[in-house]
């Protein structure tokens, strides 16, 4: 299956959290924090008022509890608004 976006929508790939710390202890599911930061699958084609400002490939910060979370073949995606993409990590 594939997920086209929408208007002012862009699919996220969730990056994994960190398993472990960095003096090596290894980390529950339960006490791993959500990263906020992912990579972009695909952008919807924007609208007149929105423009979208990322691309395909793109490396993103989010907001903490922006988008709507899907599954798509076993694998986590996330839909979110343009406006919930605060910036490009390089």
């Amino acid at each position: 299956m594939k997920i086209i976006p929408l208007a002012d929508r862009v699919l996220l790939k969730e990056e994994k959290a960190e398993t472990t710390t960095k003096s090596g202890i290894l980390l529950p599911e339960t006490a791993q924090e959500k990263t906020q930061t992912a990579k972009v699958e695909a952008v919807g084609p924007g609208t007149e008022k929105e423009k979208i400002t990322v691309k395909a490939g793109d490396r993103v910060m989010y907001e903490k509890y922006a988008g709507v979370q899907v599954k798509v073949d076993g694998e986590d995606y996330l839909i979110v608004k343009n406006s919930d993409i605060i910036a490009i990590v390089e």
